[in-house]
């Protein structure tokens, strides 16, 4: 169970940075190298910039559950 926990925190916390460097901020960030460089004048976020929202905060959440889980395990 430790084994796979490890695994699934090294995955989540590859895949988190990804996500957030794919983020645009105030500087454009690599989601303009990627095409995401198109803004929208309605609210000022496009659809795939929600969805990678979404994407980030289940990965963070999953990356959270998997820190919680490892240390309720190793502090047996």
């Amino acid at each position: 169970m430790i084994n796979a926990l490890t695994i699934l925190l090294i995955l989540t916390s590859l895949i988190l940075i990804v996500l957030i460097l794919l983020h645009r901020g105030k500087g454009g960030g690599l989601s303009n190298m990627f095409g995401g460089g198109v803004s929208s004048s309605l609210g000022g976020s496009t659809v795939v910039e929600k969805n990678l929202d979404r994407l980030t905060i289940g990965a963070a959440i999953l990356w959270i559950a998997s820190v919680i889980g490892l240390g309720l395990l190793l502090k047996r």
